[in-house]
């Protein structure tokens, strides 16, 4: 039996909720505790993550509030390392595929999330680049794609370093935020998940990454929307 988790997290975070999406595919017991990160309390960082970022892992240890986190306690972070030792602690959940071949397809699926997908998404999103580079880093990955099922087949920890972003880029394409020219985000959004034409694959996996129940319970859209018509507000003025 796994030791105590405690997981330092936040909802506005992509790369926290690949952890918890990690967890919930893992029925995995543990504690959250919500940072905010405008305002971190001021134990965080020297007692959890000398990088005052989330997600963060608390990993056994005495049973004390999250608040004040034991030194006994082993503190882990950076969230595909976190993915990782989540489908190690718990195997049976089926994150890290078995077949070598598949894990290493898996890591390769995510290498071009790493450095395909969001840096095209982040100046997309911007306006500081065309939709084109965007749409080609999604080919990239479409291209990985078996015919049937997630990124490897079976659900792994590729598809759980993908979705959230995409659940947040759906967001904002929906709403029509961002620096990109107006009304083009849903236009976007559809050519992306309609399940046809240049993106039939891709679109495919689109919304079954976002129908997956891991997901869905750790995602708030409404909280997710509202916070990005904030951030965004300001994007298209010169």
């Amino acid at each position: 039996m796994p030791d105590r988790i405690v997981l330092y997290t936040a909802k506005i975070c992509p790369f926290a909720q690949r952890t918890e999406i990690a967890l919930h595919e893992a029925k995995a017991p543990h504690v959250q505790y919500q940072i905010d990160l405008q305002n971190k309390p001021e134990w965080y960082a020297p007692k959890v993550n000398p990088a005052s970022k989330v997600p963060a892992i608390a990993y056994g240890g005495p049973d004390v509030p999250p608040d004040q986190p034991s030194p006994e306690s082993v503190k882990l972070a950076e969230s595909l390392i976190l993915v990782e030792f989540i489908a190690d602690l718990f195997p049976e959940s089926g994150l890290l595929p078995a077949d070598p071949v598949q894990r290493a397809q898996a890591r390769f699926f995510i290498d071009g999330v790493s450095t395909k997908l969001l840096p095209a998404w982040f100046q997309y999103s911007q306006g500081k680049a065309s939709v084109e580079e965007y749409y080609k880093a999604v080919e990239h990955l479409q291209a990985l794609l078996p015919a049937q099922g997630f990124a490897v087949g079976a659900y792994s920890i590729a598809d759980v370093a993908i979705a959230p972003f995409l659940a947040r880029a759906r967001v904002t394409l929906l709403n029509d935020l961002g620096g990109y020219p107006q009304g083009e985000g849903p236009k976007v959004l559809a050519e992306l998940t309609s399940g046809s034409g240049r993106f039939a694959r891709f679109g495919k996996y689109f919304n079954d990454l976002l129908a997956r129940e891991s997901f869905k319970a750790t995602f708030d859209e409404a909280y997710i929307t509202e916070r990005y018509k904030t951030r965004y507000a300001n994007a298209r003025q010169a």
